[in-house]
Parts: C-alpha cells; sequence; structure tokens
C-alpha cells in the first residue's frame, strides 16, 4: 500500500509540475498518452506480450495526439 501511494504522490506531482507549461487543450491531449505508457511498461517490467493489436492501438493513439499537437500550431 505504501508503495502505491508514494509511486502516486510521486506521479501527481510530476504531471503537476509539467501542467504548469501546458494549456489546458494541450494536457488533455497529452494525457491520453498514459494506457500507451502503461503498457511500454507492462512489457519491459513484466514481461507481457507486444502484440499487433497492441502495437496498431499504441500507434492510433500517438497518431491522434501527434495531430493534435501539430494542429494546434
Amino acid at each position: 500500500m505504501l508503495s502505491g501511494a508514494l509511486a502516486s504522490g510521486v506521479g501527481y506531482a510530476i504531471w503537476y509540475a509539467a501542467l504548469k507549461g501546458l494549456t489546458a487543450t494541450r494536457a488533455a491531449t497529452v494525457q491520453l498518452a498514459v494506457p500507451v505508457i502503461a503498457s511500454v511498461g507492462g512489457i519491459i517490467f513484466l514481461q507481457e506480450a507486444l502484440t499487433v493489436r497492441l502495437a496498431l492501438a499504441s500507434l492510433m493513439i500517438l497518431g491522434g495526439i501527434g495531430l493534435s499537437v501539430v494542429s494546434h500550431r
């Protein structure tokens, strides 16, 4: 329980520090990358399988985020 609380606390501290430099729209868009980050962590630390479905879904998520960030410039 302590480990989870510590990890969450550090994660939130980093996120709120990063929010200072982002607009609300950009922050919401970038936050959509969380499932991709979690799946990469699962692959690296838990030796989960990288499937074609996961790779395609991750690419679509990151592509959508990229389009949103580029279109706002």
